[in-house]
């Protein structure tokens, strides 16, 4: 046992000498937080296509605006189609609402739920920053990717469980597989496409989830537009989800 030790810690030394720590010395939390910020930089407004598509190939395209603020604040309106126009959801750390013009008023929705259908959820379309929702753990450090284990904060969280591959070049995302309580698989999300929308914005422009629930189903989400821009804080509020369409320039 103590030669193990000794073993152990000679091989922690050379990793020292060879400039790659052991796996304990990335802060994980760290990590997941600088993740964030590639991903989601403060407050930002951005366009966003989804498309689902059924097994026969048929397809829906829907076409969103959104606003950020902060960690847990995010509004977003519907342009296309016609039919969905006007449409808009708000989230205020774990509460979601949808606005539809012809009821009137906000009524409340669910993080599982979806309000285009096909494979992403509410939580996936009004995602918060990942290290307000998780905790994380590094599982493996391959020299290209890291690989965190996020557990859930709280029962709350839409997703108990993620697993997530980081390109550590880029310190982005490129896969996320999403799992129950039950430790089912209920997705997997994939990044890609990394493009520079400037102001020192680079990370995926596409993102892709299936999900073995849904055989035979996809949903694509398409990223542009991507801005850093600040709001008020009356724009994330319910009286404001009328307006939200307003604020494009």
């Amino acid at each position: 046992m103590i030669r193990s030790i000794r073993a152990r810690f000679a091989a922690i030394i050379l990793l020292a000498i060879l400039g790659c720590g052991p796996l304990w010395a990335v802060d994980a939390d760290a990590l997941l937080a600088e993740v964030d910020q590639r991903m989601q930089p403060g407050a930002l407004e951005m366009y966003r296509k989804i498309i689902n598509v059924e097994p026969d190939g048929r397809s829906r395209e829907f076409v969103l605006y959104t606003v950020r603020s902060g960690a847990d604040s995010m509004a977003a309106v519907f342009l296309d189609p016609a039919s969905e126009r006007g449409r808009s959801t708000l989230r205020l750390g774990d509460n979601m609402w949808l606005y539809i013009p012809d009821v009137g008023r906000p009524i409340r929705i669910t993080s599982l739920q979806s309000v285009v259908g096909g494979v992403f959820s509410n939580t996936d379309i009004l995602r918060l920053d990942f290290s307000v929702e998780y905790t994380a753990t590094l599982l493996e450090d391959d020299g290209e990717q890291y690989v965190l284990d996020l557990q859930a904060r709280g029962p709350d969280v839409a997703y108990d469980r993620l697993k997530m591959w980081v390109d550590q070049q880029t310190r982005t995302p490129a896969k996320i597989e999403a799992y129950a309580a039950t430790g089912l698989l209920i997705k997997t999300l994939e990044y890609s496409r990394i493009t520079d929308f400037g102001d020192g914005i680079v990370r995926p422009a596409m993102l892709e989830t299936t999900s073995p629930l849904q055989r035979g189903y996809r949903s694509v989400m398409l990223f542009s537009g991507i801005a850093r821009r600040d709001f008020p804080d009356e724009v994330f509020s319910l009286s404001y989800l009328p307006r939200i369409g307003d604020l494009r320039r």
